[in-house]
């Protein structure tokens, strides 16, 4: 992922990366207790962070070079700062979602719990488009 070279490529990895986590993702609320799904988001976090720190650097470094430091630092610490914004976003999300399942569980409503799977599904779709989005504007600057 890291030997790509142009951004266009990059944009493209990582959103397919980002799409396979989320599926995964899919996968475990599907499946799996709430316990283990907690835990399971809580890495994803971790490896979504990670991955995005480690373009950074990449990218900091390579414009240092070419460019003047002031404004690849810069771009490099908004593009920080949307990061954490958006992780702290999803983890919130993910402990709403925790707190609905469990109010849900408590009610053992079968038909309840399956509209609240539906309606989470679309609200992890939607805030993996918006995510998307502001990406590909980030990248493609």
């Amino acid at each position: 992922m890291m030997t790509m070279t142009t951004t266009r490529r990059r944009t493209t990895t990582i959103t397919m990366t980002m799409m396979i986590m989320m599926m995964t993702l899919m996968m475990m609320i599907t499946t799996m207790t709430t316990i283990t799904m907690l835990l399971v988001i809580v890495t994803i976090m971790l490896l979504l962070l990670l991955m995005t720190m480690l373009l950074l650097m990449m990218r900091w470094r390579r414009r240092s070079r070419t460019r003047t430091r002031t404004r690849a630092t810069t771009t490099t610490t908004t593009m920080m700062m949307m990061m954490m914004m958006m992780t702290i976003m999803m983890t919130m999300m993910m402990m709403m979602m925790m707190m609905m399942m469990m109010m849900m569980m408590m009610m053992m409503m079968m038909m309840m719990m399956m509209m609240m799977m539906m309606m989470m599904m679309m609200m992890m779709m939607m805030m993996m488009m918006m995510m998307m989005m502001i990406m590909m504007m980030i990248m493609m600057r």
